[in-house]
């Protein structure tokens, strides 16, 4: 079985590049009929994007204590962490949305030139990743952390809690774009877009450039309310198409 070459598309470079592809929604879709003897390959990629306002925040909020002795730096954030976790779940955050992410206890030194370091003290932390799925609440839930003892938070950063519905979007769009694509090229070599021989597809979502946030309780007590701004999630699928071009 032989194939004609298809110098344009050579020429043109048709494997076109819009981003890659993330493994997580990885998907083919491949046709196993034979490929006439007349038939011509085409390979074309293509690439959309859909935009949602994010509707689910993530922060990482802990705790770090020091003492003299590891035992009291950990009794010390044990204690105040218990109350971090209190005023989690009095703003709402369900059980399934508190993940501990991170305990430690760690010596702190005293550096002094040509002696050895010297222990200090210990500090121990722990941190906790929070979802908020109210992100309209996501202010007064930072506040309460902190006036609780937490002083460490770090984030948000912003998801779409289910983002099918718009990677299906993403989808259609770029299988047009491949379409129309492949209809421009068999248009100038007098030929026609018999059928699509596979489909390879890729995504991701790239969301907002997160808000980092650090604050002490000092800080905070200062604020009305801390004040958040979602933005938006971008969305993009990517995909490589072979089509079969002929008379």
């Amino acid at each position: 079985m032989t194939f004609r070459p298809l110098t344009l598309a050579t020429a043109l470079g048709l494997a076109l590049t819009f981003g890659s592809a993330m493994p997580t929604h990885a998907q083919s879709a491949t046709q196993t009929a034979p490929i006439p003897a007349d038939g011509t390959l085409l390979s074309v990629s293509a690439q959309a994007e859909s935009r949602r306002v994010p509707d689910v925040a993530t922060i990482s909020a802990g705790v770090v204590t020091q003492a003299a002795d590891a035992n009291a730096a950990m009794r010390d954030n044990a204690t105040q962490m218990d109350a971090v976790m209190k005023a989690v779940r009095a703003a709402g955050i369900a059980e399934r949305d508190i993940q501990t992410a991170g305990i430690s206890v760690q010596p702190q030194y005293k550096y002094a030139e040509n002696t050895p370091p010297t222990i200090t003290g210990y500090q121990a932390s722990n941190t906790v990743n929070v979802k908020a799925r109210d992100i309209g609440k996501l202010g007064k839930v930072l506040d309460a952390l902190v006036a609780s003892g937490a002083n460490q938070i770090n984030g948000p950063t912003f998801d779409v809690d289910k983002p099918e519905p718009a990677f299906d979007e993403a989808r259609l769009a770029a299988l047009e774009k491949a379409k129309a694509r492949a209809e421009t090229y068999a248009k100038a070599m007098g030929l026609r877009v018999r059928r699509v021989v596979s489909i390879a597809e890729g995504g991701t979502a790239r969301p907002p450039m997160p808000y980092m946030m650090r604050a002490q309780a000092s800080d905070m007590a200062m604020a009305k309310e801390t004040s958040v701004a979602p933005g938006e999630t971008t969305l993009s699928v990517s995909l490589d198409v072979v089509f079969e071009l002929g008379q």
